[in-house]
């Protein structure tokens, strides 16, 4: 069957989290419960396929499936590619968001989300010191989500 079915793919993605007080990068699936597999269409193969445990099914209306374009796969593997090079948080946030700092010299501060940079995954975060509100930029792994 080499010679039918080609790669096989689980596109995943690395994201960071804060464990413990430690960094942890673990992997998480772009479209959960589905694989890529390259392979020429042939009834042999495609039982091959259909009779491997866990699968259920393929995408696409009727008995055979719908093959995915270049296009689609390309803009996939591109997406693979991305998330390879710089690692996501696993948490997004939002203005407005309640944060408590838990990292640096305003570990245990609470505060508001001011502004937020996803290209450099920072935070500008109001923390209110001496009865004043004081903005400080932290990194998305220094703060957690109240």
């Amino acid at each position: 069957m080499q010679d039918e079915i080609g790669e096989v793919l689980v596109p995943t993605e690395d994201v960071v989290e804060m464990r413990g007080g430690r960094r942890v990068i673990t992997s998480k699936r772009f479209f959960p419960g589905y694989i890529l597999v390259e392979m020429q269409m042939s009834d042999q193969a495609w039982h091959v396929v259909k009779n491997t445990p866990k699968v259920t099914g393929f995408v696409g209306a009727g008995s055979k499936p719908t093959p995915l374009t270049h296009e689609e796969v390309d803009q996939i593997l591109h997406q693979v590619t991305v998330a390879a090079e710089q690692p996501k948080p696993r948490y997004t946030f939002d203005k407005g968001d309640q944060v408590r700092i838990n990292e640096g010299p305003f570990s245990s501060f609470n505060g508001v989300v001011d502004e937020v940079n996803v290209d450099r995954n920072t935070l500008k975060v109001m923390v209110t010191i001496f009865g004043r509100s004081t903005p400080v930029e932290l990194n998305f792994l220094q703060v957690e989500k109240v």
